[in-house]
Formats: structure tokens, sequence, C-alpha cells
């Protein structure tokens, strides 16, 4: 590193100080400890740079203990994007288009369009000719159709500190229910994107489901709470809410689950012989844990809890008992065997 009084005109510092200046246009405080530690340098150096900026002309405002900002209505000309760069974005777009509901998903498309506008015609054609390369295939509908601007109205309300009237049908509601609720924020876990919020019916901190969500209003209320950030609510539950659940499946059949059983608690696996054996950290009702084990419950089973084993059985042979008296089921009729001299 160059002496603390030396002049650095490396083209090390002058990528450091651009990306800085990008970072002060993106945001509308940015700290100096925060850059120090994204650039891997030291305050001072962040100090030096900031003062470059300024130097060129920049107009840069800081505060003590809070951070630095470009002064309001600064305007700066297009920033390039690398053809890398551009390449991240279609990725980004194609997740969009899945992950997010129709509003959001629209607002940002348009701004995609805006940052292909700045790239160079050869960028483009490359671009064009990854977009009709990549596709994303979701396994669910994050959200319902019917709601197209479900995530738009979360976050404003996030944002704005805004009550929002939902029409809710939870798993175990027979009939879905009206709520008011204070959205704290989103969260996106097991293939689904997921709501904290305080709801007024329950009188209680709650987590909803989006694609439940059937019907989405905004609100003039502010909220009548004052809640904590959404970290404290996605704290896991104490160790006593968790199950212990131990099995034992044919080794050759583990592959079929490899994916789903992280749904489940998996902690860790261990081969004995031909058989591998689980252990899971369930924080549900047993019997969430115990339809999904059914499916290949020919090649397993459940080394504990006893409760559990003895709920399995009793799962099993209330199916072998339908199994054998198939009410209301069309028998399936025997294959005929084929006579070689007919026609």
């Amino acid at each position: 590193m160059p002496a603390p009084d030396t002049i650095d005109d490396s083209p090390k510092k002058f990528d450091r100080v651009v990306a800085i200046l990008i970072q002060l246009q993106s945001k509308r405080i940015v700290k100096a400890q925060d850059l120090a530690e994204r650039f891997k340098v030291s305050l001072r150096t962040i100090y030096r740079d900031i003062k470059t900026l300024e130097n060129s002309g920049v107009p840069i405002s800081s505060e003590a203990g809070v951070g630095y900002s470009i002064v309001e209505g600064y305007k700066l000309p297009p920033v390039m994007f690398t053809k890398e760069e551009a390449a991240s974005f279609i990725a980004a777009e194609k997740l969009m288009q899945h992950f997010s509901d129709k509003s959001v998903g629209s607002s940002f498309q348009s701004a995609i369009f805006k940052i292909k506008s700045v790239l160079r015609w050869a960028d483009k054609d490359w671009i064009d000719a990854l977009d009709e390369r990549i596709l994303v295939q979701p396994k669910s509908n994050l959200f319902n159709k019917d709601v197209p601007n479900a995530l738009e109205i979360l976050m404003n309300g996030i944002v704005n500190k805004k009550q929002v009237q939902m029409l809710y049908h939870s798993f175990d509601a027979h009939e879905p229910v009206k709520r008011v609720i204070e959205p704290i924020g989103l969260y996106h876990e097991k293939e689904y994107w997921y709501l904290v919020a305080y709801c007024h019916l329950r009188k209680d901190h709650r987590n909803f489901r989006s694609d439940r969500i059937l019907q989405i209003t905004a609100l003039e209320s502010s909220f009548a709470l004052q809640h904590k950030e959404l970290s404290f609510y996605l704290q896991k539950p104490e160790e006593r809410d968790f199950k212990t659940i131990k099995i034992s499946m044919d080794s050759a059949y583990v592959k079929y689950i490899k994916q789903s059983r992280m749904l489940y608690g998996f902690v860790s696996e261990k081969i004995v012989g031909d058989q591998t054996e689980m252990v899971f950290r369930y924080c549900e009702d047993y019997e969430y844990f115990i339809r999904w084990f059914i499916m290949l419950a020919d090649k397993s089973d459940i080394i504990e809890p006893e409760s559990a084993r003895l709920r399995l059985a009793e799962l099993l042979g209330e199916i072998g008992n339908r199994m054998k008296t198939p009410t209301g089921l069309t028998p399936v009729p025997e294959k005929r065997r084929l006579n070689p001299q007919s026609s």
C-alpha cells in the first residue's frame, strides 16, 4: 500500500473510487465503515477516496456518526455495465418473473429495459441470445393469480407502516377469514413467500403464506403497535419445541428424499450395513412428518420415538383396510390373454 501521505493514482484506486460513487448513488446514506469492509481497506483510505470525489466536483455531504450522501438533485451520466454484469440481470429477470407477483414483476421488467438501453449494441445482441436460453420453472405458484398486486401492497405497508386487510385461507381452516394485519417483513423459505405480521384478529404475531391470500387491500390506518425487526420474529423455536425422530431406510432409496427431507428437519445420517439411519429435528406435529414418511414406508422404519411408530402402524392399517374395501372405486379389469388365432 502507498505511504499515508502519498497520492495514489493506481488503477486499483480508480476502480474503488468509481465503485464508491456508484454506491453513493444507490443509497441515501453510506457509512465509511461499510465501505472499508467492502473494499478491505482502512478507514483512512476511504476518507481519502471521498476527498478525491469531492475534489472532482461531486457534491458529497457528511455527518459525523451517520455517513456520506450525495446532495439531492445531483445528476450523473448513465453508468455503463460490463457484459457479465448485464448477464446477471437476465438471470435476475427470469427469477423475478416467477418469484414475485405481477405488479412487482412488471416494475422490475421496466427497470431492466432501462438498464438494457445503456448497453452497447454488441452487448445487447449477446444478452438477447442469452435471454432465449435461460428458463426458470418453479414447482409451485407463489401467489394467488387473482391477487396480482399482493407483494406490492405488502411492501408498501411494511415501508410506510400502514395496516393491510386481507382475506386469508389458512391450512387448517374450512373457510377463509378476513384479517387486518400490520405487515412487518417478507421472507422466502421452503419454496414459498411468507409474511410476518401482527394479526388484529388473533392479537398476536403470525406467519402467513403468500399463496393463501385470496384478497388484499391497503388501508389508510397506521400501525397501532411498535414492532421489532424481522430477524427477531425469525429466530428458531426453543430446543424444547423440537422433536427428535430417528429413521432407518434402505440406502438405495435415500436418493428419493434427498431434497424433500430438508423440509422436515434433517440433521444427519450414517450408513449401517445396507441401511441409512437418519436423524430429524422437527418442530411441527408428528402427523405431517409421518404422512411424508409413508411414501417410502415399505423400505423404511421409524426407530424412535415409539409414539411415532405406533401412529405410522395405525395409518398403514387404515390404508390396508381401505384397499381391501375399495368402496366407490371401479375395479381394474384383468388383462386379457391375446389369442394369436383371433383377429
